[in-house]
């Protein structure tokens, strides 16, 4: 972990195993650059006979394990992951387990070298080039494991693909030195090497062998031509178990002699317990212990379901909030946010603003994004077991190594004491890169060392404790002249995501918040004079990472504008867009969405049609919304959405992963907020903070594109440009302008 702390604050804020026995395969880092048996984490407990190369392939006499390096929050990190190293190996679905990474450095993400290199995505300039490798060697030296940022398919793509073609061609080189046949006379095909006789020898026969022999670390992966699983519709390995219930999620893990626990915390987010009543509680059923931490009180139990009641039972007195209590005052620190001591950057400029606003006519236009909650449907757990040697914990998280290092400190451990164990995740959105469970869990089992204790939050202590997305505020100047714009001036006052969950890792920044820059200065439009700034409010809510994270305030804010800006200038939003993309690639996405869409202008009689544009994480995204105003209010009736991710791996599940994009992006703009009363959320279950309902979901047509000269990734990037989409699709049907979200408050949907 020192090196991990050690890394170069402005790095982040720039964008932003024991194995025993067997044989192990794989690729680091760069995909030419092989793994000392000191860098693999495979390596630690192989038997005398046995060897490793790197971290992702391991084969015993009795079978194929495929590391899948990063977290799976339901992006399909447990499928895709070892496909790619399956297409490679020719491994067919059923012939291999798959695990989960532990920490270690050797699994650092190379997919954040571009977002945290302070160059717009589109530029490849040798600067912005020499600037992503700087900051690549920087992620190698601190083992910088997470998975966040759209990066799991930038990240693997390369050298998960070379350590199955490593894997290949070693266990060619074993088979080829016990049959005396060239490795030019083998092939192979379905977890076995295949002789020129047609005899088989599977991979597991041949572990010990290639265990004796140097892996062949010049082997190339296929040229995509050749796949046969990727680039092709397949099913997810996961889906079969989840449908019929077989996975398990964290919250589904047992273990012997092991109690529950639940917690009550100060819904003051960060503040102490004064003094607490447990008396109803502890005479509750199944009630074992109640236990004072940190910031509240746990009550263990015999299962989930007694700690949850019995702590809700409990009467606590709370440390005050240190944060404004009600939410009309959360704003009015925001609104005063825009000045000199809280400007966090001038992100870009271009031109000179201040004479651009003066020519031709002024624009002006407040936007507003409030708080909002993650709300996984698998409510925040855990595993803990505390011994006199250490701590062993379960728990699904994107940040393996920072879990080990919270939950260290937490009750006095060093990282390395504490064993982590990653776990499947019922979904995330960025709830599984913070740590309320994490340092809970340790206290818990600190205080009950031997027995294993699970932790299970009800969902209103979810609700409560979790860290929301940023609230935002934006202020942003335009002028057009002769239907043209000439200047842009964008303002954006925001709580600090990003700076937030590194100080809650233990690596805190005073550099600027770049995740707030998302989507406010990576604008592609021609527009001479042009400024981006953000102010950092200080004294409100922590905030966090939320799925798009800064692009899914600022993407609504900026491309709301651009299109009151192309409509004071009298031009058709579509056209003028495409006409204004600076970058070939992007502007192919728009005109991809506008052939998908059939965009010929207005289409009247109460019927409107949006669009919006958002580069965010590498990642170009167009979408186009088409709404109709009933009696009842606007229903959205489709969605068009086009993506360059300059390499469609796995064709189903970008498709899935889009359309869930777009769902969760329109569902928290039309209908979610959480707002502060008394200092703690209001908002505490679903019925309160609501998704997009069924009866709401619009029809929704992806496209993917594969014309960025580098692989993206799809998590996120469809989220950003939805709000935007929809607030100028119901313009367009109303003549209304909506700048703040939830749009709900000004209108309703049926």
């Amino acid at each position: 972990m020192g090196e991990i702390q050690r890394l170069s604050r402005r790095a982040f804020v720039f964008g932003s195993a024991a194995i025993a026995g067997g044989i192990a395969f794989g690729a680091f880092g760069d995909a030419a650059q092989a793994a000392t048996a000191s860098d693999n984490p495979l390596a630690v407990g192989l038997g005398p006979d046995a060897v490793t190369f790197n971290p992702w392939v391991e084969i015993s006499p009795e079978k194929i394990t495929l590391i899948a390096q990063h977290a799976d929050i339901g992006q399909g990190v447990g499928s895709v992951q070892p496909i790619m190293i399956a297409e490679e190996m020719d491994l067919d679905p059923g012939q291999f387990e798959i695990r989960f990474a532990g920490p270690s450095p050797a699994y650092f993400n190379t997919g954040f070298a571009d977002e945290f290199a302070p160059f717009v995505a589109a530029d490849q300039s040798p600067a912005a080039e020499e600037a992503r490798a700087a900051t690549l060697e920087w992620l190698r030296k601190a083992g910088l494991q997470m998975t966040g940022g759209s990066s799991t398919i930038p990240d693997t793509y390369e050298k998960l693909r070379v350590a199955g073609a490593v894997a290949r061609e070693t266990l060619k080189a074993a088979a080829a030195k016990r049959s005396g046949v060239a490795v030019t006379d083998l092939r192979t095909q379905s977890g076995h090497v295949i002789l020129p006789d047609g005899k088989k020898i599977a991979y597991v026969e041949l572990a010990a062998e290639a265990s004796r022999i140097p892996p062949v670390l010049d082997a190339k992966p296929r040229d995509p031509s050749k796949w046969r699983m990727l680039g092709k519709p397949m099913t997810r390995l996961d889906v079969r178990a989840k449908v019929m219930g077989e996975l398990k999620f964290g919250i589904d893990m047992k273990m012997d002699g092991m109690l529950y626990a639940s917690v009550k915390l100060n819904p003051n987010k960060g503040q102490p317990l004064k003094s607490y009543d447990a008396s109803k509680a502890q005479a509750m059923p199944g009630v074992k212990k109640i236990l004072e931490i940190k910031n509240g009180v746990a009550v263990i139990a015999t299962n989930s379901w007694y700690a949850i009641k019995a702590a809700d039972a409990i009467i606590c007195e709370w440390a005050p909030s240190v944060y404004p209590a009600e939410q009309a005052d959360h704003w009015k620190v925001l609104e005063s946010s825009f000045k000199p001591e809280f400007l966090g950057k001038e992100w870009r400029k271009i031109g000179d603003i201040e004479a651009g606003l003066k020519t031709g006519k002024l624009v002006e236009a407040e936007y507003r994004a409030p708080y909002v909650a993650h709300q996984p449907l698998e409510p925040l757990n855990g595993i803990g077991l505390v011994t006199d040697k250490g701590m062993e914990i379960w728990v699904s998280h994107q940040s393996p190594r920072f879990v080990q290092s919270v939950a260290a400190t937490a009750i006095g451990l060093a990282p390395e004491q504490v064993t982590f164990h990653n776990q499947w995740a019922g979904g995330s959105f960025g709830h599984r890169l913070e740590y309320e469970n994490v340092r809970v869990l340790a206290e818990i089992a600190n205080q009950m060392k031997g027995t294993p204790i699970k932790l299970v939050f009800s969902r209103e202590e979810d609700f409560l404790q979790d860290i929301p997305r940023q609230i935002a505020i934006a202020r942003h100047r335009g002028s057009i002249d002769k239907g043209k714009i000439v200047a842009a001036d964008l303002q954006l006052a925001s709580t600090a995501p990003l700076k937030g969950l590194l100080e809650r890792s233990g690596t805190p920044s005073k550099d600027p918040d770049g995740q707030l820059a998302a989507g406010l200065w990576n604008v592609y439009y021609d527009i001479p004079n042009f400024r981006a700034t953000s102010y950092e409010a200080q004294g409100l809510s922590p905030s966090t990472t939320w799925r798009s994270v800064g692009a899914s305030t600022s993407g609504f804010f900026t491309e709301s504008f651009i299109d009151e800006l192309i409509h004071a200038a009298g031009l058709d939003p579509m056209k003028a867009r495409i006409a204004m993309c600076t970058v070939p690639t992007y502007r192919k996405v728009l005109e991809t969405v506008a052939e998908m869409s059939d965009w010929n202008g207005p289409l009247g009689n109460g019927r409107g049609r949006g669009v919006a544009f958002v580069e965010s994480f590498g990642t170009p995204t167009a979408e186009v919304v088409e709404v109709t105003k009933t009696e009842r209010g606007i229903r959205i009736d489709k969605v068009w959405i086009a993506v360059d991710v300059g390499k469609v791996v796995d064709p189903v599940n970008f498709e899935n992963q889009v359309q869930g994009g777009v769902i969760w992006g329109l569902g928290h703009a039309i209908n979610c907020e959480l707002t502060y009363a008394k200092g703690a959320v209001q908002q505490t279950n679903y019925n309160h903070h609501e998704a997009m309902r069924i009866y709401q979901c619009p029809v929704i047509e992806v496209r993917g594109l594969e014309n960025d000269p580098k692989v993206r990734g799809v998590g996120e990037p469809p989220v950003p440009p939805a709000a935007p989409a929809l607030a100028n699709a119901i313009f367009a049907a109303t003549g209304q302008r909506i700048r703040e979200m939830p749009f709900n408050k000004f209108i309703d949907f049926v």
